[in-house]
């Protein structure tokens, strides 16, 4: 279900205003709610000696396509209006907006293959899913040409040589709320859901918004190194790949390769760490020629970065936490800033994978890395359990409550 829009976007907080007043959830209701980059370019040796790319989850014809973005969009303005409360008016630009946000793409898995023309790597990556959603046994493994590989080190962080189209694995489907990541321990990084005191996690939805705002999920080859202290944000990095948000209109599913162009970057400062927050758009994505940089990001879709900073900010304070800060006050960094960043967390990732930097309690066996003193061979693997495809266990009503948090929405 498309979630209700508002035309009033959360505006971000100047530092000057800090201190001024607490933001609190006042009330809930529930809805129905570089050298070894260079090696792993697309030209590079893989277990199947082939990467050329492709997204996944693509129709298979361009007339279906057609026809399902047609249904979907006319669906998307049918449900936009239907669902508002009364009196409530959506501008002709919020529906666009809406309807751009509205189409969704289907996860080929070990016995589905489909790849439209204009690449072929993302293609070569099916999901394997083992366990049902929504439950502790859940697992996602990425897999080429039937053989698991990692998605935190196996796949290419860079699409094309020219280093400008960038492979994003998806963890966080929009509007979704299940707290889905790779996960740094287990072997082979399987995505799996995040766990606290021995229960799932999920989102809560801080009013307007519905689960995350994107395509939510991360660059592959990248780290924030732990020990590393930027020298603009004065904090050190968080121990994860670098987060990505993917704002094109289909939404994805989880283990999902995107080929995607940066936009810019946030640096949200999460419990004293730089979480950095990268703004991408897929490059099959509609508007992706318009949009080249972060300034193209708020001429196109105007008010998308504000909510972002907005989500950021509060989405932890329904669990009884503070509100989160930024670096910079809060502002989206151009492009080149964005690039540089992900430089930087790919050299990191390179000394951690090569054994130059200590992985502490976090899984490097790859299939893929020649210099990593963690590469196997997929002989050398414990078995993994064939694809299940179960259905997704019920989820506690709970999940679907909205939060209203008090200094949220302008």
């Amino acid at each position: 279900m498309i979630p209700p829009l508002t035309t009033a976007l959360p505006l971000p907080v100047h530092p000057s205003n800090k201190g001024k007043g607490t933001r609190r959830p006042i009330s809930s209701t529930t809805t129905s709610t570089t050298s070894l980059l260079q090696q792993r370019s697309p030209s590079s040796e893989s277990p199947s000696q082939s990467q050329s790319p492709s997204p996944a989850g693509q129709p298979t014809t361009a007339a279906a396509n057609t026809t399902a973005n047609t249904k979907t969009k006319t669906t998307t303005a049918r449900k936009l209006a239907s669902t508002s409360p009364p009196n409530f008016k959506i501008s002709a630009r919020t529906a666009q907006i809406a309807r751009h946000l509205s189409s969704t793409s289907s996860p080929p898995d070990s016995s589905t293959h489909s790849s439209p023309e204009h690449t072929a790597m993302a293609s070569q990556y099916k999901v394997r899913k083992i366990g049902a959603p929504n439950t502790l046994e859940h697992r996602i493994y990425i897999e080429k040409d039937g053989v698991p590989v990692s998605p935190f080190h196996d796949i290419p962080l860079y699409a094309n040589e020219q280093q400008t189209i960038l492979n994003m694995v998806v963890e966080i489907p929009r509007w979704t709320n299940g707290k889905l990541e790779i996960s740094k321990n287990d072997l082979l990084n399987p995505i799996r859901q995040d766990i606290k005191k021995g229960k799932l996690r999920f989102v809560r939805n801080c009013f307007p918004h519905k689960g995350y705002l994107w395509n939510y999920g991360a660059f592959p080859q990248t780290w924030e190194d732990p020990n590393v202290v930027h020298p603009e944000t004065k904090a050190k990095g968080d121990n994860d790949p670098l987060d990505v948000c993917e704002i094109g209109e289909l939404v994805g599913y989880p283990g999902q390769v995107k080929q995607v162009k940066v936009l810019g970057v946030m640096a949200l400062l999460d419990e004293e760490e730089t979480d950095w927050k990268v703004i991408v758009i897929d490059v099959n994505d509609p508007l992706a020629s318009k949009l080249n940089d972060v300034e193209d990001v708020e001429r196109h879709l105007p008010g998308l970065l504000r909510a972002t900073n907005e989500w950021f900010r509060i989405y932890k304070i329904p669990d009884g936490k503070p509100e989160n800060q930024f670096a910079f006050t809060g502002e989206c960094k151009n492009k080149k800033y964005a690039t540089d960043i992900v430089r930087e967390c790919a050299e990191a990732w390179e000394k951690l994978i090569t054994g130059k930097a200590s992985p502490g309690d976090i899984a490097t066996t790859n299939l893929t890395v020649k210099q990593s003193p963690s590469r196997v061979t997929p002989d050398q693997l414990p078995p993994i359990p064939a694809n299940e495809n179960l259905a997704p266990a019920p989820i506690d009503p709970s999940v679907d409550k909205w939060f209203y948090i008090s200094g949220a929405a302008a």
